[in-house]
């Protein structure tokens, strides 16, 4: 046999070799200290640094050799920045394919029907999942970063349960909340009734948010929405208490007083007429189908039964009627 022959088995044999140590070190699991077990990838980390990310935080045994799998499996630049973390041990090839297809860890947030903006920012600010942008801007400054053209935040954020990768941006789901609450809004102003009192969508918008507020029974909000409707059309004040509380802002202690009521502010409902300047919390869908798709009544006034549901009178003699048996015991 020839020299070169010779080398040629020898080379042979030795990539065998190679080969059978380099697939046995591809799916042996990786001994983790325990689980789950957490660890980061930095934005813009090259293979080489995340492999070094790894190996520190203890998620990886050998780094040199989960970049030559990297690389011979052509996965080099698919590495996903992100929060991951492993519920068992995994191989190296499993850990390859979950960094190269980013299956970060993910968590939800959910905005609540009713809330205000200032509560949903302080729900995103307690949240220790979410990277915190907005904490420091102001609600305007949100406003503007996340490319919305209204200048006051307060109903502009779909209620719903949003979910991200851990370490997200809150900006991020803020932009969300906001592109589908512009979404729902215009496809429902699309499929309106016809002759609603409103001019915009975002007339609608303002009388959902004081729909959602005053709304106990999810039933009773096409006749609460055909109430306010009807005052509209007859040029009444709307007269709701939501309103009075929402323009109070931090100096509504719980109790709503008769002066609170006479005290002007503009979105006192009692001493102005119309709509107020803005909304008062976040719609949700249901009353914004509510506001554009009203029941089909004469109702003017409304009054809480005690139970969650409400009495609907179409005379002034009749709400009082209604007042004395629910809100009197009379």
């Amino acid at each position: 046999m020839s020299i070169i022959k010779e080398l040629a088995l020898w080379l042979l044999f030795v990539l065998v070799i190679v080969a059978g140590l380099f697939t046995y070190y591809a799916r042996t699991p990786i001994p983790l200290e325990h689980t789950p077990f957490e660890f980061s990838l930095k934005q813009g980390s090259s293979l080489k640094s995340a492999a070094h990310q790894m190996q520190q935080a203890g998620g990886l045994n050998n780094e040199w050799l989960f970049v030559l799998l990297a690389r011979g499996l052509r996965k080099a630049s698919q590495i996903k920045p992100g929060n991951y973390q492993l519920e068992h041990e995994v191989t190296p090839l499993q850990l390859l394919n979950m960094i190269s297809k980013g299956q970060v860890e993910q968590s939800s947030v959910t905005i609540i029907e009713g809330s205000t903006f200032k509560e949903l920012r302080s729900i995103l600010n307690s949240d220790s999942t979410l990277r915190h942008d907005s904490q420091q801007l102001s609600d305007a400054e949100i406003l503007k970063r996340i490319g919305a053209s209204e200048t006051v935040a307060e109903g502009l954020f779909f209620p719903d349960t949003y979910n991200y990768a851990n370490g997200s941006s809150d900006l991020k789901v803020l932009k969300r909340a906001y592109q589908l609450m512009q979404r729902n809004l215009q496809d429902s102003w699309k499929k309106r009734d016809p002759d609603l009192p409103f001019e915009t969508p975002y007339q609608a918008l303002i009388l959902a948010s004081i729909v959602e507020k005053e709304t106990g029974q999810s039933s009773d909000r096409p006749m609460i929405a055909s109430v306010f409707i009807n005052r509209l059309r007859k040029n009444m004040r709307l007269q709701t208490d939501p309103t009075v509380i929402y323009g109070l802002g931090d100096k509504f202690d719980g109790n709503l007083r008769k002066r609170d009521l006479t005290h002007d502010t503009p979105y006192n409902t009692y001493t102005r007429d119309g709509l107020t300047p803005t909304p008062i919390a976040l719609p949700g869908a249901a009353s914004l189908q509510a506001v554009l798709h009203p029941a089909a009544s004469h109702a003017l006034y409304f009054v809480a039964r005690g139970d969650g549901s409400s009495q609907f009178s179409n005379s002034l003699a009749e709400h009082n009627n209604a007042v004395n048996r629910y809100q009197l015991k009379k």
